[in-house]
């Protein structure tokens, strides 16, 4: 059995000495978890968070990884720069990233293409706007973007994990309900079973405003395998609870 993975997105938040006390607490509570944890960093922080995460059995992500593998791509960094300092994971295609950056389901492809050649996990966000889920096209719209990762990765595809986020409840506090959200997971473990004879081990996450509070109920869900948490995630105790819930 797979086990479930917890990755924390801190977005664009922390400093030095923040990065220091949250990881010094995530991993004075850690030991004898029986689920994956990650923390997915801003950049400037990968070097510290690396250093911090030494030994330990908590992996270190990025959020964003470059589907070019050097040149002048100013701003950009390299799924093999990100490999210098021990990334195990990287967000790719999260929902801020295409509403704010006007990344297409071609680039977050291609940036997964980039992460898996290096030899980086990506966790690729598929998710709704509210007006598609209103408007009933929400299994459409995430088949549209996952498929778009399957074409272009192949036979590799069963070494991406998918994150599930609805892009109505990134930030907003809103959650979709548990059975809401399993519907959802089941679609997208039924078009992964028809691009791998391995789509069971693929851990497909719920991203959607997950904590404290409803982490048990989403994580109960049988094609729920874990969670990419935002806001939880700055908050040991909180962030420590989702883990706790997904054993």
């Amino acid at each position: 059995m797979k086990k479930k993975l917890i990755a924390g997105n801190w977005k664009m938040n922390g400093s030095l000495a923040a990065n220091e006390k949250l990881i010094a607490e995530i991993l004075a509570a850690k030991p004898g978890v029986a689920a994956d944890v990650a923390v997915c960093v801003p950049a400037p922080y990968l070097q510290q968070v690396s250093a911090l995460l030494a030994g330990s059995s908590v992996d270190l992500g990025a959020q964003d990884v470059s589907a070019h593998e050097a040149g002048a791509y100013t701003g950009e960094a390299s799924a093999q720069m990100l490999k210098e300092f021990a990334v195990r994971y990287a967000i790719i295609g999260h929902s801020e990233r295409r509403q704010y950056h006007g990344e297409t389901d071609e680039s977050i492809a291609a940036k997964a293409q980039a992460a898996l050649k290096a030899g980086i996990c990506p966790i690729v966000c598929v998710g709704e706007s509210l007006e598609e889920r209103e408007a009933g096209h929400t299994e459409e719209v995430v088949r549209r973007q996952l498929a778009a990762v399957v074409h272009t990765n192949g036979h590799c595809i069963s070494e991406i994990v998918v994150a599930y986020e609805p892009r109505w409840a990134i930030g907003t506090g809103k959650t979709a309900t548990p059975e809401q959200a399993q519907e959802v997971h089941a679609a997208l473990r039924a078009q992964l079973r028809l691009a791998t004879a391995h789509a069971d081990r693929i851990r497909i996450l719920y991203g959607g405003s997950m904590n404290a509070a409803n982490a048990a109920v989403l994580l109960a869900q049988p094609d729920i395998d874990g969670g990419l948490i935002g806001g939880a995630a700055l908050k040991a105790v909180d962030f420590l609870k989702i883990v706790e819930a997904a054993q």
